[in-house]
């Protein structure tokens, strides 16, 4: 169902990294909301991310901008009334996590940098005060969504109230369980991955910068364009491997190589700060090898003769026997990924190749034959053996069988009414004026009042 709430969208993207450089002399203010500025440089700021993101040239977009840095100022004005705290934590872990995307998206630390025109250090101290009172906004913005639900009334009223002839129309969705397994390699297979992990940190100890060796040859994406650093994060971030070797260390320290689940990783620690640790790290990511594959193959062709013989029920096989940790305790059902009420309804679009192949051809109830898989999010190789709860065909939304989505849509419509409702009645309250240049601006006119206007001339005057 079509997305129904492009406001409440607004104000939970990210407001991104609004800079208070640009050239101070040509900077102004374009917006004042109660106490608090809003500048030139900060609209300009959030079009300057939103073409590097691909967006297209579009002065509409600065009227957008302008728009949810304003609803910012104003939920995180009342954060502030409300007593709502960040922490210092709260906020290295956004602005390491951010800065992360922004490198991996500009191809790198040093393009990034030109993009920015200051170095990442700068830019990370500009940020911190930016990136507090976003997150202020964003934590009192969840106590208004929390308490909002629909009840099945609600709904109903809801769908009622939609246009009958212009109803939105469904492709068709499946209900999918599997049963997963991944190889496991013996000492000997693993000892080829273990070995180039070991080389690669002796190259270190013999010299070579830690961030230039990460770069070229670490195989986890999300850590590799940042020299493998991590940013600081708690125990409870890692894998228990992982954590422990990085909570053992000294800093400056480079731990042997370990194993985990996504590999062998050897890792440096930058600095400790209280129970968080900033550490760097190399991982060489375990592959199967084709004899592991043939091990597991007889494996899972056994367990596909148990369900298809009766001997046990798909879900008990999936629980027992699955390697897929986000199915096996749900009886081996497929969580939608884009459902916020985590529906097992999946419309075929959103299937891999090799699953929808699988499933294309069975009658609800029936089981694939094992096949040959590849996650696309981990690179793992495995068999899977994919099961046909249920397939609805191509049909207009209806709420017999559509009322989970609708549901969600439901609550999105009401919680954008009650957001804006919250905005109509804080403006009343809050002196806001926005600069004559945005005036034309569609999304600011619930923002632009004769009152605040007047009040903000006679005080030039």
């Amino acid at each position: 169902m079509k997305n129904f709430s492009s406001l409440l969208i607004l104000i939970l993207l990210a407001c991104s990294f609004q800079a208070n450089a640009q050239e101070k002399l040509i900077d102004r203010v374009v917006a004042t909301v109660g106490s608090g500025i809003i500048l030139q440089s900060d609209v300009d700021m959030q079009y300057s991310q939103y073409l590097a993101n691909g967006g297209t040239p579009s002065d509409d977009f600065k009227c957008t901008a302008l728009q949810q840095l304003i609803m910012t100022k104003l939920l995180s004005q009342q954060a502030v009334l409300d007593s709502v705290e960040v922490s210092e934590s709260e906020v290295d872990d956004q602005l390491n996590a951010r800065m992360r995307e922004m490198t991996r998206r500009a191809g790198g630390k040093e393009r990034l940098e030109g993009f920015l025109k200051r170095s990442l250090l700068q830019y990370k101290e500009e940020m911190r005060p930016v990136l507090s009172e976003q997150i202020k906004a964003e934590k009192f913005q969840n106590t208004i969504i929390s308490k909002i639900t629909v009840t099945p009334q609600e709904v109903k009223k809801y769908f009622e109230g939609l246009n009958q002839d212009s109803l939105p129309k469904f492709n068709t969705e499946v209900e999918i369980g599997e049963v997963v397994i991944y190889p496991e390699l013996t000492k000997e297979e693993k000892n080829v991955f273990r070995a180039k992990a070991e080389g690669y940190r002796q190259q270190i100890l013999d010299g070579t910068d830690f961030g230039t060796v990460a770069r070229f040859y670490s195989e986890d994406p999300g850590s590799a364009v940042q020299g493998g650093e991590l940013g600081f994060a708690p125990r409870e971030n890692y894998v228990k491997e992982f954590s422990a070797m990085a909570f053992r260390l000294k800093e400056g320290e480079i731990s042997p190589v370990f194993e985990t689940e996504y590999g062998f990783h050897f890792l440096q620690v930058l600095e400790r700060r209280g129970e968080e640790v900033n550490a760097r790290h190399i991982l060489v990511t375990t592959k199967p090898t084709t004899a592991s594959l043939d091990r597991i193959k007889g494996k899972i062709d056994s367990i596909y003769d148990k369900i298809e013989g009766g001997k046990i029920p798909f879900s008990s096989a999936a629980t027992l026997y699955s390697d897929n940790k986000e199915t096996k305790f749900n009886g081996g059902m497929v969580i939608n990924p884009q459902s916020p009420s985590r529906s097992t309804l999946i419309p075929v679009d959103l299937l891999e190749k090799e699953v929808f192949m699988a499933i294309d051809s069975l009658k609800e109830g029936q089981l694939s034959r094992p096949y040959q898989f590849q996650d696309p999010r981990t690179g793992k190789s495995g068999y899977k053996i994919s099961y046909l709860k249920k397939r609805i065909p191509p049909h207009e939304a209806n709420l017999e069988q559509d009322f989970a989505k609708i549901q969600e849509a439901a609550q999105e419509d009401k919680t954008r009414r009650s957001l804006s409702e919250w905005f109509e009645k804080k403006t009343k309250n809050t002196f806001v004026h926005i600069n004559p240049e945005f005036a034309t601006c569609d999304e600011l006119q619930m923002w632009i009042t004769p009152t605040s206007n007047n009040l903000a001339a006679s005080k030039e005057d």
